[in-house]
């Protein structure tokens, strides 16, 4: 079913203990979209700006599954930029610098084209605007979006509604403490299904993995063992690409959002981003092959599977 992503594009300089890039492309929907497209075909909703050069547009073309037609390309602005540095236990990082460019203006609309998408992710924005993106789809059939601690404190009413009108909610552990009150992942997970509106939320830790919480149930799942880490920009963007790709694909003619589900479409998010960090920006994913992803995937069924 068709797949729509809005989110940033930006251009990333990433200082790691080991390495360091400067202007690297990067974003929340870039993440999610070269993830989602090993799975189905995915449209990109996003703005850059005339900064936005050829190398960025040749490695976008590196997944032919990406539609890039919403990518709107905006003469005298420039992109999203934004910098980061990681320290030795790769948990902590520091921003460096933001410049918001096109992010200040006006969000990006939708091609027509675009208006029959079953399938929606909100990428991290203004709550408001995610909603009103959200509305654009009449035909949608199933959403989720991402939110952070900004929001949270400051938009808690605007968030609300927005919570109100999708079917899952992806956050970190912090973020489910911060929105509810609750420092118990499980319970915050059952606060925010409970009392806010969304069938499931999907609880980010990190290197330890991530707790489903469904109205079904709860299902944890850890984190692919990478034994190399180069950097970790993006991977829960493309957890949930991966997540979301899987879940369009697998449900082209019938929508099954059961527990089970989730929790299978979560294992191959988590697959597609123990490839992310395995290089800067999409370098990785973007030599990566369906055959490596399939295999990756058996090996970690054997890792969960208990005996």
């Amino acid at each position: 079913m068709p797949l729509i992503v809005t989110g940033t594009v930006g251009i990333d300089s990433i200082e790691t203990p080991t390495s360091r890039v400067e202007k690297v492309l990067g974003g929340s929907s870039v993440y999610f979209a070269a993830s989602a497209s090993f799975f189905t075909k995915v449209r990109l909703v996003a703005a850059a700006g005339e900064d936005f050069h050829e190398d960025y547009h040749n490695l976008l073309a590196r997944f032919p599954n990406i539609d890039i037609e919403g990518l709107e390309i905006r003469q005298g602005s420039r992109t999203f930029a934004w910098g980061g540095k990681y320290f030795d236990n790769w948990n902590a990082r520091e921003t460096t610098f933001t410049e918001l460019g096109v992010l200040a203006e006006h969000p990006p609309k939708a091609p027509a084209k675009y208006s029959d998408s079953k399938f929606i992710f909100l990428g991290n924005s203004h709550p408001s605007v995610q909603r009103e993106f959200l509305h654009a789809f009449p035909e949608r059939i199933f959403s989720v979006a991402d939110t952070m601690n900004l929001w949270i404190e400051n938009e808690r009413q605007a968030l609300a509604e927005l919570m109100g009108d999708i079917d899952g909610l992806i956050i970190n552990d912090e973020e489910a403490h911060l929105l509810t009150g609750i420092r118990n992942p499980i319970s915050a997970g059952r606060e925010i299904i409970d009392k806010m509106g969304p069938m499931f939320v999907v609880i980010k830790k990190g290197e330890h993995g991530c707790i489903l919480v469904h109205d079904e149930g709860v299902a944890m799942l850890p984190a692919y063992p990478v034994e190399t880490v180069v950097d970790p920009t993006g991977a829960g963007d493309s957890f949930a690409g991966g997540m979301m790709g899987y879940l369009a694909a697998a449900h082209s003619k019938d929508l099954n959002v059961s527990r089970a589900s989730i929790q299978q479409a979560l294992a191959h998010g988590t697959v597609i981003a123990s490839f992310t960090i395995e290089s800067f920006s999409l370098g990785r994913l973007a030599e990566l092959t369906k055959e490596e992803v399939a295999q990756r995937y058996i090996e970690f069924q054997e890792m969960v599977k208990i005996a």
